[in-house]
């Protein structure tokens, strides 16, 4: 299953992809076969496997368990993501957009005399995020220095536009669209823990059918906006604004589930500890994504009041 998130895609946290040997099947006698027709596939065998060697040589319990019918319990292994590693680094991502964000708005106001300088900020501070972005969605092994540098330039951007929201548009926007993001990442969080969410590829299908026409829509709203003035086709305004406000929510929570499928895997099939990074910036890609059409759709709401 591979996520949405091109990070994640690209790193093989699935049973699908077979890169980094996750879906590599064990043949009788012979080492595992990785899938075919897969750019990313091995020759032969998983990197990450451990050496043949009886791994419970030194394990004074492994007999006794042996004897007692039980499997023995492995040793721990070194160099394997944990999720303490994910959480770790999703915080650090999460920090630096935070306190970058907290000084955007406190240093670029956006009161009539300095809207535009600090507008003008702010979106060349998430072209350069999404420029980052691209790169490390591309790169084959994760840059801390790049993600933290992407959460960094795309907490500039956030700190703008929540300001401009919060200021001139709805006071309090920028708190509930926090407090929206937390329930939504909590309860999908929960869900899916529970086994009410399944990740599978019906699921991941239908969520990327919608996920592209969303983004189609958007961008044929954009263009109508841009060249024709106004609303564009009114996807982001009005009662079909509130609408598409909340299917973005949605899928965003869709997003999620998918992202915490891959983390799972990836700590099953014992993806190597820097891929925690990936992890991290994929996490950070679909929370922003949620705290965005969150703040979208209050801002509609208030405006039509």
């Amino acid at each position: 299953m591979r996520s949405r998130n091109p990070v994640f895609s690209r790193r093989g946290f699935s049973r699908d992809n077979g890169y980094a040997g996750f879906n590599a099947a064990p043949q009788a006698g012979g080492p595992a076969v990785a899938t075919q027709g897969n750019p990313y596939a091995q020759p032969a065998g998983n990197p990450y496997a451990q050496p043949e060697a009886n791994p419970y040589a030194q394990n004074p319990y492994a007999q006794q368990d042996l004897q007692h019918g039980a499997p023995p319990q492995a040793p721990a292994t070194t160099g394997r993501m944990t999720m303490d590693d994910v959480v770790i680094r999703t915080a650090s991502t999460l920090g630096v957009l935070v306190v970058t964000a907290a000084l955007a708005w406190a240093l670029l106001p956006v009161d009539d005399a300095n809207i535009g300088r600090s507008y003008g900020i702010g979106i060349g501070a998430a072209l350069i995020g999404m420029v980052l972005a691209l790169v490390q969605s591309f790169k084959r092994k994760a840059s801390p220095a790049l993600i933290l540098t992407y959460a960094a330039f795309e907490g500039v951007f956030l700190g703008v536009v929540s300001s401009v929201v919060d200021n001139r548009i709805a006071d309090g926007a920028a708190m509930q669209a926090v407090i929206g993001t937390m329930a939504v990442f909590a309860g999908v969080l929960i869900a899916y823990k529970a086994g009410w969410i399944r990740v599978n590829r019906r699921f991941y299908g239908f969520v990327m059918a919608a996920a592209l026409g969303f983004v189609f829509l958007m961008m044929v709203n954009l263009l109508f906006a841009v060249f024709g003035g106004g609303d564009g086709l009114g996807f982001r305004s009005g009662a079909l604004g509130v609408v598409f406000g909340i299917v973005g929510i949605i899928l965003g929570a869709c997003f999620l589930a998918m992202d915490f499928k891959q983390v799972e895997d990836g700590l099953a099939y014992g993806a190597p500890r820097e891929e925690a990074w990936f992890a991290a910036f994929g996490l950070t890609l679909t929370l922003v994504w949620l705290y965005l059409e969150f703040l979208r759709l209050i801002a509609i709401l208030n405006s039509n009041d």
